[in-house]
């Protein structure tokens, strides 16, 4: 039997590194595509050793429809974004056509392709749960509304919607994950949870002496990224398209994060180790956001096996060994 292949744009992120690995254990050949080799060669030659990676600017469609063309991937898993919230303000041209234009793009060669040649891939979409925004309704389903108060969030609720549209106009394969927040110690220093987890170990150590943190009081409902690729492979084992929230149903303050953070680096107190920073407050936040997972666990059977305090724990632990080890990267942080 032919060898399935998969196609992860974003590979070297955090979720494309988990998910690659689970495609890899599954048999599939998986193709990766990162912005730039140089920049990712720590991740690709640590975590993903056994994946053909590919250098490419999702917002180059061409080169996408040159390579969905040479390889015919038989599942597309769009991971490629610009992730950071809160940077997105920075630069809203630019989030805007690497989340929300490159999507269409994508969807466009896809198109061109089945038509002329009969290429008809599964194609699985990270959306957010910061679409939601100013949500008006707790918990958020699927069909919540969106009120989007980012660049970030306007530009995953432009792909939403643009797949859906998609899925219905020309029968594409294309399920979107609205994906709540998610965690695991290959977060990057730029995400607020893994500056806590990575100060906590470090002042721990003597190392650092404070933390400088903008709003403390929001709420988010956290998972764990090793759950939410599985749910991701899922979605493309069904027998239709269908948009799913991939969720916790909880929700947890940024001062539960901190508390639980500390805790697990050996510190009672973490109050005396956070300083206030008014230049760490976005122009505007979202007070909380929590998903309905009944969609996802009963149509796929997919469940959360990482609890809350799982997820920020392992975190802690591997940010002490990365300041013991100096090892930015080892395989051994997957596991915790």
């Amino acid at each position: 039997m032919k060898q399935r292949t998969a196609l992860i744009t974003g590979v070297a992120g955090q979720d494309g590194v988990y998910l690659a690995r689970l495609l890899r254990r599954e048999g599939y050949r998986v193709l990766g595509t990162v912005l730039s080799i140089p920049d990712a060669r720590p991740i690709i030659d640590v975590y993903l050793p056994d994946v053909e990676i590919v250098e490419l600017d999702i917002r180059n469609s061409l080169g996408l429809g040159r390579l969905l063309d040479q390889h015919r991937p038989a599942e597309i898993y769009n991971l490629a974004s610009w992730s950071s919230v809160g940077r997105s303000w920075s630069d809203p041209e630019q989030v805007t056509a690497v989340n929300g234009l490159a999507v269409l793009g994508m969807l466009e060669q896809v198109r061109n392709l089945r038509d002329l040649h009969g290429y008809d891939p599964r194609i699985c979409q990270a959306s957010s749960s910061e679409m939601f925004g100013l949500a008006s309704e707790f918990p958020q389903t699927e069909g919540s509304p969106h009120h989007p108060r980012s660049p970030y969030a306007v530009s995953k609720s432009f792909a939403h919607h643009t797949c859906v549209n998609y899925r219905e106009s020309y029968g594409l394969f294309i399920s979107n994950a609205i994906l709540f927040n998610h965690e695991s110690p290959l977060r990057p220093q730029n995400f607020v949870t893994r500056k806590i987890t990575s100060a906590a170990a470090a002042i721990s150590l003597g190392e650092q002496e404070s933390l400088k943190l903008g709003r403390v009081d929001i709420k988010r409902d956290w998972g764990a990224a090793a759950d939410v690729v599985d749910a991701m492979y899922l979605m493309l084992r069904q027998e239709s398209p269908d948009d799913f929230n991939i969720c916790t149903g909880t929700s947890h303050s940024l001062t539960d994060f901190l508390e639980l953070a500390f805790a697990a680096a050996g510190i009672a107190d973490w109050e005396s180790w956070v300083e206030f920073d008014s230049n760490l407050l976005r122009p505007v936040d979202v007070p909380e956001t929590r998903g309905d997972p009944h969609k996802a666990r009963s149509q796929l059977s997919w469940k959360n096996h990482q609890s809350f305090e799982d997820v920020v724990t392992a975190m802690v632990a591997v940010d002490h060994r990365r300041l013991r080890t100096g090892l930015q990267h080892d395989p051994q942080y997957l596991a915790g």
